[in-house]
């Protein structure tokens, strides 16, 4: 990686037991949280009589699940933090288009932390849309552009606290420094470029081109 450019995955991406270490070290004591990994399906448990902390349980050993429910948790008000997966309730695949519209509505932010998360790891990062089943193939390319236009915009007008908080322990540990908007910029067009060159090739017509002029627009 030089100076100039921010790469999609680093040459030595974080895998999931250096992402517990790091999470854990950061979170433990100050928010009595911890993460683990292992778990069939993705969780967060509230703390209990039988479990101090909180705890935040990723699939199997997949470091984009760690990353995936990380942003979901640094976006979780303080009342969401006591419930069971925050309060959420989730629509499973085969999804209607009006379900998925509003699953895609609650997943702009915390997909677009998981991306700026994910380039500070190392780790190659993708949208979920988690509908394989559902009447109609969702809009990748289109909701890439979304979580893409929030992640520059919330870089520009400040991240969340902890994002804030975690990411230099990710940038340290994969040996980067932290990036210039122009950087990011350019990160998020040569994603918006695979997502774009996926849509042709699976002919599914793209919403917006890569070439898009930027906007910096406050997201949804």
């Amino acid at each position: 990686m030089t100076s100039t450019e921010v790469s999609q995955t680093h040459s030595t991406p974080l895998q999931a037991d250096h992402m517990i270490r790091l999470f854990n070290s950061c979170f433990q004591d100050s928010e009595q949280t911890v993460l683990i990994g292992g778990a069939t399906e993705p969780l967060y448990a509230p703390n209990s009589n039988r479990y101090p902390y909180h705890r935040i349980f990723f699939a199997h050993d997949y470091v984009r699940s760690s990353l995936h429910e990380i942003a979901h948790w640094m976006l979780a008000g303080k009342v969401r933090r006591h419930l069971l997966d925050y309060g959420y309730w989730y629509a499973p695949d085969g999804r209607t288009p009006s379900q998925q519209a509003a699953f895609e509505a609650v997943e702009v932010q915390p997909q677009a932390m998981e991306w700026i998360l994910s380039l500070a790891a190392g780790v190659a990062f993708e949208v979920s849309l988690d509908n394989l089943s559902g009447d109609c193939p969702p809009d990748r390319v289109a909701f890439t552009n979304r979580v893409l236009d929030c992640a520059l915009a919330r870089w520009l007008n400040g991240l969340p606290p902890r994002v804030e908080q975690f990411l230099p322990k990710l940038l340290e540990a994969t040996g980067q420094e932290r990036w210039t908007h122009a950087q990011l910029l350019e990160a998020a067009q040569k994603l918006r470029a695979v997502e774009h060159e996926r849509a042709k090739r699976s002919g599914q017509s793209c919403i917006l081109p890569p070439e898009r002029i930027e906007k910096e627009r406050c997201c949804a």
